[in-house]
């Protein structure tokens, strides 16, 4: 059986968490139980700027983003995530804590990609 099917068969609802109005999946968690699957699997947080000058976010009109790929069993999935605030409001300014909040988020989403909590 292939990773993803493993993965989607998971049954995360007993590790949501509610923030606001939103469920969240711990990336922590996630990460946990994609490794136990599929040990093997890297990410990768992406970076922009001048080679010796990067940051992991792109600043744009719109707001920041950030990137994170998630490689399982050969297959990459890549997510792109805003820089948003505690109601999901893009952050026109992010600090450290931000856009490490998104980074960490972003990643969860990949790891979805992937079929854990992707229902």
């Amino acid at each position: 059986m292939s990773s993803f099917n493993i993965l989607n068969k998971v049954n995360v609802n007993e590790y949501t968490e509610k923030k606001g109005q939103f469920t969240y999946l711990s990336w922590a968690w996630a990460v946990r139980e994609l490794l136990k699957i599929a040990p093997e699997s890297t990410w990768k947080i992406h970076e922009w700027g001048i080679e010796g000058n990067t940051q992991p976010y792109m600043q744009t009109e719109a707001g920041a983003f950030v990137q994170v790929t998630v490689k399982v069993d050969g297959i990459e999935r890549t997510q792109v995530h805003p820089v948003l605030d505690n109601k999901n409001k893009t952050i026109e300014s992010p600090n450290s804590f931000q856009i490490n909040t998104s980074i960490q988020r972003c990643l969860a989403k990949a790891i979805a990609l992937h079929g854990l909590g992707l229902y």
